[in-house]
């Protein structure tokens, strides 16, 4: 049985020098968080390994006793990653549980989950994501068991004989409200949804482009999902009978998520629901596991693309703003499946329109996270076009159909000289 414990008695087993796996998200253990940013015995320091961390961030401040070791970049940490006091590791999200497993074993896991039940299961609730992987393989297992956790089906257990000690504290889970589709947005998502058919399966992320798009699939029939990560929009679609999952290829009946990230009112409606199934990510974003869902619309976001095609979403110019997720998981995935629809969307301009997010070459240091054969449908509110199987002449003239106005001159005049037209 585990030993229960204060929080800052858990953290002080951690050792100086170690390396700690932090669950992250939503599902970030604040309690553990706070009590290991106020230690004070450190000489050697702490590595930190995490994707996004909410709320608690600002009480690990990089320092010279905590170092993040970051596999997706957040406001919180995207300064010091960019100043050198904070390490970012590009990896693909379904290749996070390998990293864990084939480097030094952490430490330390820090995780939260429900309260056990009575044969002692607990669940890791809105994110499950690479913590099982880090259970495996890590030293020591510290639960903060919190009661406003959510019981989530799925493969997202841990029993109480495989922990090594309990903090018992309740608190808040971060939320995040979703956000007003804008009208760029809106005229984005009415693009893609003719490419989403009755009995397709769905990959959305967060923002304003995919609730625009679960708000224009009213009248779709049977659609799945299978997705890295949920939002407060599906509760809507479940509850209009769009989302049903009764015709997926892959777990059908059920929507499959490895974290969710939203409001008490989306962690209340995934509690003991079992349409709603989370698993490991090494499952939920394996481009093979994806593609076993036939008619798979995968929806992703990008900061900029080249006239080639080239996609970047971690990295402005040299700086970078956050990492490469689920993006490539997903693309390659849907680009495999039987009627698959892989696509990046993204609006034309930036910066109040003074910037064109669609660019003859891409800025120096700007990091390519999908490449330009992952690309199939590139769609802006001024269009979709399908990139797949296009020479790179070709590509740029129907890239640029896509652009802004005020910048297709440029982009045309740059293609021109690179004798792409």
């Amino acid at each position: 049985m585990p030993e229960i414990c204060s929080a800052h008695d858990a953290v002080a087993r951690i050792p100086d020098g170690g390396f700690v796996y932090i669950a992250g998200n939503a599902a970030t253990p604040k309690a553990l968080v706070r009590a290991l940013g106020e230690r004070r015995d450190l000489t050697e320091g702490i590595g930190l390994g995490h994707v996004l961390l909410l709320d608690e961030l600002g009480t690990l401040d990089p320092n010279d006793h905590l170092r993040h070791r970051a596999w997706f970049v957040g406001p919180g940490d995207r300064a010091a990653v960019n100043d050198g006091r904070a390490d970012y590791v590009p990896v693909h999200l379904h290749q996070i549980p390998d990293v864990i497993a084939k480097g030094p074993p952490p430490d330390a896991a820090l995780i939260s989950a429900s309260p056990p039940d009575a044969h002692g299961w607990m669940s890791l609730g809105v994110e499950v994501l690479a913590s099982r992987a880090a259970i495996r393989h890590a030293k020591q297992v510290i639960v903060q068991v919190n009661e406003a956790m959510p019981r989530v089906h799925g493969d997202a257990f841990i029993h109480v004989d495989d922990v090594d000690l309990i903090v018992n504290h309740t608190e808040a889970l971060p939320e995040v409200a979703p956000s007003a589709p804008t009208e760029t947005e809106c005229a984005i998502a009415g693009h893609i949804t003719p490419l989403i058919s009755d009995g397709a399966t769905l990959q959305l992320g967060i923002g304003g482009i995919p609730n625009a798009v679960l708000a224009l699939l009213q009248g779709r029939h049977e659609l799945g999902l299978h997705t890295e990560m949920v939002m407060d929009g599906l509760i809507q679609a479940i509850d209009a009978g769009v989302i049903t999952g009764r015709r997926k290829t892959l777990h059908p009946g059920k929507a499959i998520v490895t974290f969710a990230m939203g409001t008490r009112a989306l962690y209340d409606f995934i509690d003991d629901n079992p349409l709603i199934e989370a698993h490991p990510v090494e499952h939920v974003n394996h481009p093979k596991i994806i593609a076993k869902n036939d008619k798979m619309v995968a929806i992703n976001s990008a900061l900029c693309c080249d006239l080639t095609g080239q996609v970047v979403s971690d990295s402005i110019g040299r700086r970078v703003y956050s990492g490469f997720g689920g993006q490539v998981d997903f693309l390659r995935g849907a680009a495999w499946s039987e009627g698959g629809v892989p696509i990046v969307a993204f609006p034309s301009t930036a910066k109040g329109g003074s910037v064109s997010r669609i660019v003859p070459v891409l800025a120096p240091g700007a990091g390519v996270v999908t490449s330009r054969a992952d690309v199939h449908w590139v769609v802006t509110e001024y269009g979709a076009v399908n990139l797949f199987g296009r020479s790179i002449r070709e590509r740029a003239r129907l890239l640029t159909s896509i652009a802004h106005p005020d910048h297709r001159a440029e982009l045309e005049e740059e293609a021109a000289r690179r004798g792409w037209r």
